[in-house]
């Protein structure tokens, strides 16, 4: 860390109307360094959902063609750039975003071509008291033909746990998972520098060592999803947000590495 840099024992708490406005992020974290993969291309899946959906999914020159074949809204349909980056072999981080100003959501899937599960989070922007907030629907699935739906799995593999995650070489953040629906997100370095808060989080079960990760930001309208491989030590997500200022959605696609700095055990005395 260059001497630039304040380190945190030389920072100080920041008060909420002096937090920047959430596009001040997106030029340090930068293009994510992971590169996109093409494994999906020419492929199709039907994905039945817990919901009672069953969508057709395509890939095809970039884009993603899904089609509601079953359930509420058979025989809508779309085509969507998406960006997929292969997590660990055979599961996929799928991103997509649908729509465009405050009717656009951000849909994002996990898919594990092993097994066929299939786990998917929509964010999407509501009216909350006249102001413009966020809502993520998560939805458990399975590939047509792979077996029977699975209820999502929470899992408790992240509390205790101090991680120190690099996003880019500027913009560095560490998160103190609490408890299993509460952790801490604080900015070492970056344009956040400082900052720091409390907010609810839900991490689901993917594997032996794979966790997907999401939370809702309680100060500014943002919402994160990512796959966390504590094996490997990296992170692959992204934000979706509402700038203010702009009135205009904001797609951050990123991927860190990361160090586990230490794990909190609390005597049972």
């Amino acid at each position: 860390m260059s001497n630039s840099t304040p380190t945190p024992i030389e920072q100080d708490y920041v008060p909420v109307e002096e937090w920047p406005d959430v596009t001040a992020m997106l030029e340090g974290f930068g293009e994510p360094s992971l590169d996109a993969t093409d494994d999906l291309e020419g492929s199709s899946f039907d994905i039945r959902f817990d919901n009672g959906w069953t969508i057709a999914h395509r890939f095809v020159g970039g884009a993603v063609t899904w089609t509601i074949v079953e359930g509420d809204g058979t025989g809508m349909t779309g085509t969507h750039p998406y960006r997929a980056v292969e997590a660990r072999p055979g599961l996929y981080f799928i991103d997509f975003i649908k729509g465009e100003g405050a009717h656009a959501s951000d849909v994002s899937m996990v898919l594990d071509r092993n097994d066929g599960r299939v786990t998917v989070a929509d964010s999407s922007f509501v009216d909350r008291q006249g102001a413009v907030r966020m809502h993520t629907e998560v939805l458990t699935g399975r590939v047509a033909g792979t077996g029977e739906i699975q209820p999502l799995r929470r899992s408790n593999a992240l509390v205790g746990k101090r991680i120190y995650y690099r996003y880019s070489p500027s913009e560095h953040y560490e998160h103190i998972y609490l408890n299993n629906g509460t952790f801490v997100w604080h900015c070492i370095r970056g344009a956040e520098q400082g900052l720091a808060d409390v907010d609810p989080a839900t991490v689901y079960e993917l594997g032996d060592g794979i966790v997907m990760l999401h939370w809702s930001e309680s100060v500014m309208p943002v919402e994160s999803f990512l796959v966390v491989d504590l094996v490997n030590e990296r992170s692959i997500g992204r934000m979706f947000c509402w700038d203010g200022p702009t009135l205009a959605p904001v797609h951050l696609p990123f991927d860190s590495r990361f160090t586990v700095l230490n794990e909190t055990a609390h005597p049972t005395d």
